[in-house]
Protein backbone atom coordinates (compact mmCIF):
# COMPACT_ATOMS: atom_id res chain seq x y z
CA UNK A 1 0.00 0.00 0.00
CA UNK A 2 2.67 2.56 0.90
CA UNK A 3 4.47 1.70 -2.22
CA UNK A 4 1.23 2.80 -4.38
CA UNK A 5 0.98 6.17 -2.69
CA UNK A 6 4.51 6.55 -4.05
CA UNK A 7 4.26 6.03 -7.39
CA UNK A 8 3.22 8.82 -10.07
CA UNK A 9 -0.04 8.62 -11.54
CA UNK A 10 0.11 7.74 -15.23
CA UNK A 11 -0.22 11.20 -16.28
CA UNK A 12 2.96 12.61 -14.96
CA UNK A 13 4.78 9.03 -16.69
CA UNK A 14 3.19 10.03 -20.11
CA UNK A 15 4.18 13.19 -19.37
CA UNK A 16 7.68 12.71 -18.44
CA UNK A 17 7.93 10.12 -21.47
CA UNK A 18 6.59 12.83 -23.98
CA UNK A 19 9.93 14.93 -23.04
CA UNK A 20 11.98 11.05 -23.61
CA UNK A 21 10.63 11.27 -27.07
CA UNK A 22 12.06 14.99 -27.54
CA UNK A 23 15.22 13.56 -26.60
CA UNK A 24 14.50 10.71 -29.21
CA UNK A 25 13.54 12.86 -31.82
CA UNK A 26 17.12 15.22 -31.31
CA UNK A 27 18.68 11.71 -31.75
CA UNK A 28 16.97 10.91 -34.97
CA UNK A 29 18.14 14.11 -36.54
CA UNK A 30 21.69 13.46 -35.71
CA UNK A 31 21.34 10.47 -37.76
CA UNK A 32 21.28 8.31 -34.03
CA UNK A 33 18.84 5.74 -33.77
CA UNK A 34 16.18 7.27 -31.89
CA UNK A 35 15.95 6.46 -27.93
CA UNK A 36 15.80 9.41 -25.28
CA UNK A 37 16.02 9.02 -21.72
CA UNK A 38 15.23 11.40 -18.58
CA UNK A 39 15.73 10.77 -14.83
CA UNK A 40 13.71 12.32 -12.94
CA UNK A 41 14.22 12.98 -8.53
CA UNK A 42 11.93 14.44 -6.87
CA UNK A 43 9.62 15.27 -9.49
CA UNK A 44 12.57 17.36 -11.61
CA UNK A 45 14.09 16.08 -14.15
CA UNK A 46 18.06 15.71 -13.49
CA UNK A 47 19.51 14.34 -16.60
CA UNK A 48 17.81 14.52 -20.31
CA UNK A 49 19.86 12.35 -22.42
CA UNK A 50 19.58 10.74 -26.35
CA UNK A 51 21.88 7.95 -28.16
CA UNK A 52 24.86 9.23 -29.47
CA UNK A 53 26.96 6.10 -30.32
CA UNK A 54 27.48 7.41 -34.07
CA UNK A 55 28.16 11.35 -32.91
CA UNK A 56 31.11 10.20 -30.20
CA UNK A 57 32.17 6.90 -31.77
CA UNK A 58 31.35 5.35 -28.44
CA UNK A 59 29.36 2.19 -28.32
CA UNK A 60 28.35 2.96 -24.71
CA UNK A 61 26.90 6.11 -25.36
CA UNK A 62 23.49 4.61 -25.46
CA UNK A 63 20.88 7.52 -23.93
CA UNK A 64 20.27 5.81 -20.25
CA UNK A 65 24.29 5.58 -20.11
CA UNK A 66 24.67 8.81 -20.54
CA UNK A 67 21.46 9.98 -18.20
CA UNK A 68 23.21 7.91 -15.47
CA UNK A 69 26.41 9.81 -15.82
CA UNK A 70 24.42 12.88 -15.89
CA UNK A 71 22.41 12.37 -12.89
CA UNK A 72 25.48 11.07 -10.75
CA UNK A 73 26.95 14.58 -11.36
CA UNK A 74 23.93 16.45 -10.75
CA UNK A 75 23.86 14.47 -7.44
CA UNK A 76 27.34 14.32 -6.50
CA UNK A 77 26.53 10.51 -6.01
CA UNK A 78 27.18 7.06 -8.03
CA UNK A 79 23.55 6.26 -6.12
CA UNK A 80 20.53 6.91 -7.60
CA UNK A 81 18.29 5.26 -5.27
CA UNK A 82 15.79 8.15 -5.19
CA UNK A 83 15.47 8.21 -9.24
CA UNK A 84 13.16 7.05 -12.04
CA UNK A 85 14.69 6.88 -14.93
CA UNK A 86 12.27 7.17 -18.32
CA UNK A 87 13.42 5.47 -21.51
CA UNK A 88 11.82 5.59 -24.54
CA UNK A 89 12.88 1.78 -25.60
CA UNK A 90 13.36 -1.16 -23.14
CA UNK A 91 17.16 -1.15 -22.02
CA UNK A 92 20.00 -3.48 -23.16
CA UNK A 93 21.76 -5.62 -21.13
CA UNK A 94 24.48 -2.91 -20.50
CA UNK A 95 22.41 0.14 -19.47
CA UNK A 96 20.41 -2.58 -17.51
CA UNK A 97 23.57 -4.02 -16.03
CA UNK A 98 24.47 0.29 -15.04
CA UNK A 99 20.81 0.47 -13.89
CA UNK A 100 21.54 -2.20 -11.36
CA UNK A 101 24.63 -0.74 -10.16
CA UNK A 102 23.42 3.01 -10.10
CA UNK A 103 20.40 1.65 -7.77
CA UNK A 104 18.03 3.41 -9.76
CA UNK A 105 15.02 2.71 -8.14
CA UNK A 106 12.17 2.56 -10.79
CA UNK A 107 12.37 2.22 -14.65
CA UNK A 108 9.50 3.45 -17.07
CA UNK A 109 10.48 3.08 -20.60
CA UNK A 110 8.27 2.74 -23.54
CA UNK A 111 8.79 0.27 -26.73
CA UNK A 112 9.44 -3.46 -25.60
CA UNK A 113 12.80 -4.72 -27.17
CA UNK A 114 12.42 -8.62 -28.67
CA UNK A 115 15.80 -8.07 -30.40
CA UNK A 116 18.01 -6.85 -27.43
CA UNK A 117 16.04 -6.54 -24.14
CA UNK A 118 17.05 -6.95 -20.99
CA UNK A 119 14.63 -5.69 -18.83
CA UNK A 120 11.37 -8.21 -19.89
CA UNK A 121 11.47 -8.98 -23.29
CA UNK A 122 15.26 -11.62 -23.32
CA UNK A 123 16.67 -11.08 -19.97
CA UNK A 124 15.21 -10.12 -16.34
CA UNK A 125 17.58 -8.40 -15.07
CA UNK A 126 15.81 -5.54 -12.92
CA UNK A 127 13.91 -8.52 -11.30
CA UNK A 128 16.64 -10.87 -10.81
CA UNK A 129 17.22 -11.10 -6.92
CA UNK A 130 21.20 -12.67 -7.02
CA UNK A 131 21.87 -9.29 -8.10
CA UNK A 132 22.33 -6.70 -5.48
CA UNK A 133 19.67 -4.34 -6.30
CA UNK A 134 16.31 -4.57 -7.85
CA UNK A 135 14.25 -2.04 -9.69
CA UNK A 136 10.38 -1.01 -9.98
CA UNK A 137 9.65 -1.43 -13.69
CA UNK A 138 6.81 0.16 -15.96
CA UNK A 139 6.80 -0.82 -19.31
CA UNK A 140 4.85 0.29 -22.14
CA UNK A 141 3.93 3.71 -21.19
CA UNK A 142 3.87 5.53 -24.83
CA UNK A 143 4.40 2.27 -27.02
CA UNK A 144 3.02 3.08 -29.81
CA UNK A 145 4.72 6.56 -29.75
CA UNK A 146 8.13 5.07 -29.04
CA UNK A 147 8.03 2.40 -31.52
CA UNK A 148 7.14 4.61 -33.95
CA UNK A 149 9.56 7.07 -33.44
CA UNK A 150 12.38 3.83 -34.28
CA UNK A 151 10.15 2.59 -37.08
CA UNK A 152 10.07 5.70 -38.92
CA UNK A 153 14.10 6.08 -38.68
CA UNK A 154 14.70 2.42 -39.63
CA UNK A 155 12.11 2.58 -42.57
CA UNK A 156 13.85 5.40 -44.13
CA UNK A 157 17.11 3.94 -43.54
CA UNK A 158 16.07 1.08 -45.97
Amino acid sequence: MADELLRPAPQIHQSFMRQALVEAQRAAAMGEVPVGALIVADGTVIAAAHNQRETLLDPTAHAEMIAITQAAAALDSWRLAACTLYVTLEPCPMCAGAIVQSRIRHVVYGASDPKSGAVDSLYQLLHDDRLNHTAEVTRGVLADQCGEILREFFRARR
